[in-house]
């Protein structure tokens, strides 16, 4: 993970489902936490484009259900700013499956539908597998 100067809107909380775009066998996810997560005392946690989590796969192949894996958010439906005034938005919240933390790299081989382009540039591993970056 590298770091970048983004700020976007984190809308997706702790306790959210949202989907898995890659083909690692899981189709849906329950975030449990977000890694770096830092505010107020007792303010729920919650993760923008690019953050990683940490979550339960609710739906999938049945060898995939009920592990616990870390993800990265690639799509957000809440719109965010970017540094030169555009501002981006996608049609659902989505997420790709994180094999190994330290280098990034995915446990997928294909990611489906678009990345946003903060995600390439903080995880390179998963902005290679993406069909289209936006």
């Amino acid at each position: 993970m590298r770091p970048i100067k983004i700020n976007p809107v984190r809308s997706i909380p702790i306790g959210a489902v949202i989907n898995i775009a890659d083909n690692s066998g899981a189709r849906k996810l329950k975030v449990i936490s977000v890694k770096g997560f830092k505010a107020r005392t007792r303010q729920l946690g919650c993760a923008g484009v690019a953050d990683l989590v940490t979550g339960t796969v609710v739906a999938g192949n049945q060898d995939m259900k009920h592990n616990v894996v870390q993800a990265v958010i690639i799509r957000q439906k809440k719109e965010y700013a970017r540094q030169d005034g555009l501002r981006v938005s996608f049609e659902d919240n989505a997420g790709a499956i994180i094999k190994d933390l330290k280098l990034g790299t995915p446990k997928g081989t294909v990611i489906k539908g678009p990345v946003a382009k903060e995600v390439a540039l903080r995880w390179s591993q998963v902005g290679k597998l993406a069909s289209m970056l936006l």
